[in-house]
């Protein structure tokens, strides 16, 4: 079975009949903003759970859409009723003026983490390299060297230790 893309108007409208919404985000993702109506199963939960299934049907959804159209046939292989995914994600949902819980006091999630620290730093070492001494571009060079390593080996050190940084143990288990 495939999964349909539906907009956020049909996805509340099916939600009132009683279809269940699936988030499949990370638990820090979930914690700090999410849809109220939506159930909390993130994707490697579903990958090992037993199909789930709802008599209205069941919508997926992620913050952009991305990984719910990436996972599409897992996604499938978890409903055992009709099944169908939230276009565009949380953001679109967000865009069509739907309500979303937010919690602030909950870490940013943490590829954008990730992202702004090595751009940080990227960024840094390319100043201080043509300011101060030509040296410092070995900063810019280490932190592409390691987003070039995180890429191939999926272990990205810079996550590892932001994990462990204390704004993140705030984060709230699914």
């Amino acid at each position: 079975m495939s999964l349909k893309s539906i907009s956020p108007q049909e996805t509340r409208d099916l939600i009132s009949h009683g279809a269940i919404l699936i988030d499949i985000r990370a638990a820090n993702e979930y914690a700090r903003e999410h849809i109220a109506a939506a159930r909390h199963v993130p994707m490697e939960d579903l990958k090992s759970s037993a199909p789930l299934d709802a008599t209205a049907g069941l919508i997926f959804h992620c913050r952009s859409g991305n990984r719910t159209r990436m996972n599409a046939q897992t996604l499938s292989a978890c409903a055992a009723c009709e099944a169908y995914v939230l276009d565009g994600g949380l953001d679109a949902w967000k865009k069509a003026g739907l309500p979303v819980v937010t919690d602030t006091s909950q870490p940013m999630e943490l590829q954008r983490q990730v992202q702004i620290t090595a751009g940080s730093l990227v960024l840094l070492g390319a100043v201080l390299g043509a300011t101060v001494s030509p040296w410092f571009h070995a900063l810019s060079a280490t932190i592409g060297a390691g987003l070039v390593f995180a890429g191939v080996s999926g272990f990205c050190g810079m996550a590892s230790l932001l994990m462990r940084m204390p704004w993140n143990r705030k984060a709230v288990a699914g």
